[in-house]
């Protein structure tokens, strides 16, 4: 008898609505930044009202009223370039579909936020207040990636197994950073990626997957 097919890994219409609104604002900003339409100085405007100061939480005075708040919904949209973009949606679209299939949509979209959110948290009490503009769906993504590993180890112990494998995963994960933190000339949030694993780790932690 042959082996059954693997299943195949359905994206929910929430996950794809999240790429389609990151793709969207980075597609406009790179083509303004090409001059096929627009101008260059669109992206530091977007910058300046939807990126991430962390200054904004420590005295500085906001571009708008409710900026140091709106600032966490909005800097998780906004990329560094095409490369930043797609390596972001990429990893959403296979963490996000694998873990809709054990939560739901609507529990994955809180999971995203609240990944995003606590990001955010870690960036603003880790990061200097300099000049310099966070952005980047990282955060988010690392929420997805800590909920997964976190799933994945509570699996395994479930049948008995070794959790070995997950700490590997882990491992990787930060020699990843300290990488591309090293590549980047201390360019790299890792801050956001290390609030946002977290929060997705409480995430599973606290509730509890719909299916087997």
């Amino acid at each position: 008898m042959p082996a059954p097919a693997p299943p195949r890994l359905r994206v929910p219409p929430v996950i794809w609505a999240l790429v389609i609104a990151s793709t969207l604002t980075e597609l406009l900003l790179t083509g303004a930044d090409l001059r096929l339409w627009g101008d260059p100085s669109w992206r530091l405007t977007v910058y300046q009202y939807g990126a991430f100061w962390s200054g904004l939480l420590h005295g500085w005075v906001p571009t708008y009223p409710g900026q140091p708040a709106l600032m966490f919904a909005t800097y998780g949209f906004l990329h560094g370039g095409l490369s930043h973009l797609a390596l972001n949606m990429v990893t959403l679209i296979v963490f996000g579909s694998i873990l809709a299939q054990r939560y739901g949509g609507g529990a994955i979209l809180v999971l995203y936020a609240l990944s995003q959110i606590g990001g955010g948290l870690a960036y603003a009490l880790l990061a200097p207040a300099d000049n310099v503009p966070m952005v980047g769906a990282s955060g988010a993504i690392f929420g997805l990636a800590g909920a997964f590993l976190m799933l994945s180890a509570r699996q395994l112990r479930l049948r008995g197994q070794s959790v070995i494998p997950v700490l590997k995963s882990v491992g990787a994960l930060v020699l990843l950073n300290l990488i591309l933190w090293w590549a980047m000339a201390g360019g790299l949030a890792w801050q956001a990626h290390l609030g946002g694993a977290l929060a997705g780790i409480a995430f599973v932690a606290l509730v509890a997957p719909r299916r087997a």
